[in-house]
C-alpha cells in the first residue's frame, strides 16, 4: 500500500471520508486533511506533516469515550423499540451480514447523487457520488431519486439532508470490536452534527415531523433508521435489519 493509500484509508476510519481508497490525493482527501486537523486542533494547511500522521496512527474512533460506552452498553426495553414497516425481508439482520455481503471493504459501487450534496465537515468539498454495497446501490439510487423528487433545495437544506456524513468506512462499531455496518458500504449517515450519536427524539434534526417522508423513502426499499427504532443515531440508515 502506498503512503497516499494508507492516508486514505486511515482518513476514512476516523470518519473522514476520502472517496475511493485509489492512492490519488485530490480536493476531496485535502478536504478530509483539513476536517481531521480542525478536530485534533492542528495547523489546519491540509498537509499530511509527521503530527497528522501521528494523529491518523492512532485509535480511529471519533466518540468520547462517555458517549461510546453509553451506546454500546445501552439495553433499550422491548416496549420502547418502534416496530417500523419495512417492505419485506430485502436486507439480512444484522448477524447475518458478512454472509449476505462478503468481506468488509469489498464489491462496492458509486452512486450518483441526484442533488447539491457536500460534505457535513467541509462544506466547500462538493459530492457527486457516494461508495456503496454493489447489492444495495440501485436501491439507494431509487431512494435518492425519491428525497430528490420529494423535496426542494432549500427544504434539503433545512433537514441537512445535503450533508453527507459518509457511506463506505472500513473500521469497528464505536467501543466495540464488531464491524459497524459502514464496513460492506450497506449505511449511510446524513448531517452528524445535529444528529449526534446518543441524541433521540426531539433533540435531533431528522426526528422531526418534516423527515418523516425521507424515511419512508428508505423504509420502502427496506432500509432500517436506527433513530426511528431505537431512537438514537439519527444520521444513520442501514440496509440491515437488527
Amino acid at each position: 500500500m502506498t503512503f497516499e493509500a494508507w492516508l486514505q484509508s486511515r482518513l476514512t476510519a476516523h470518519g473522514f471520508a476520502c472517496g475511493p481508497i485509489d492512492g490519488v490525493v485530490g480536493p476531496v482527501t485535502i478536504a478530509a486533511i483539513r476536517a481531521f486537523e480542525a478536530s485534533r486542533r492542528l495547523p489546519v494547511d491540509g498537509r499530511a506533516d509527521e503530527a497528522v500522521v501521528s494523529a491518523l496512527r492512532q485509535s480511529s474512533s471519533r466518540v468520547d469515550p462517555e458517549t461510546a460506552a453509553a451506546v454500546e452498553s445501552r439495553v433499550v426495553p422491548e416496549a420502547e423499540i418502534r416496530r417500523i414497516a419495512l417492505v419485506g425481508d430485502t436486507w439480512p439482520r444484522q448477524a447475518g451480514v458478512p454472509a449476505f455481503y462478503g468481506a468488509v471493504g469489498t464489491r462496492q459501487a458509486r452512486v450518483a447523487v441526484p442533488f447539491e450534496m457536500v460534505l457535513a465537515w467541509s462544506k466547500a468539498t462538493r459530492i457527486r457520488s457516494i461508495t456503496l454495497h454493489e447489492k444495495v446501490a440501485p436501491s439507494a439510487k431509487r431512494v435518492l431519486q425519491t428525497v430528490a423528487a420529494l423535496y426542494s433545495a432549500s427544504e434539503r437544506e433545512a433537514l441537512g439532508l445535503n450533508l453527507f456524513g459518509g457511506s463506505l468506512n472500513v473500521r469497528r462499531m464505536r467501543g466495540g470490536s464488531a464491524w459497524s455496518m459502514h464496513a460492506w458500504g450497506i449505511a449511510i449517515d446524513f448531517d452528524p452534527e445535529r444528529n449526534q450519536l446518543k441524541w433521540g427524539a426531539p433533540k435531533a434534526r431528522l426526528s422531526h415531523p418534516d423527515a418523516l417522508p425521507f424515511w419512508k423513502a428508505w423504509e420502502a426499499e427496506g432500509w432500517l433508521s436506527l433513530g426511528r427504532a431505537r431512537n438514537y443515531d439519527f444520521m444513520h440508515v442501514q440496509a440491515a435489519r437488527l
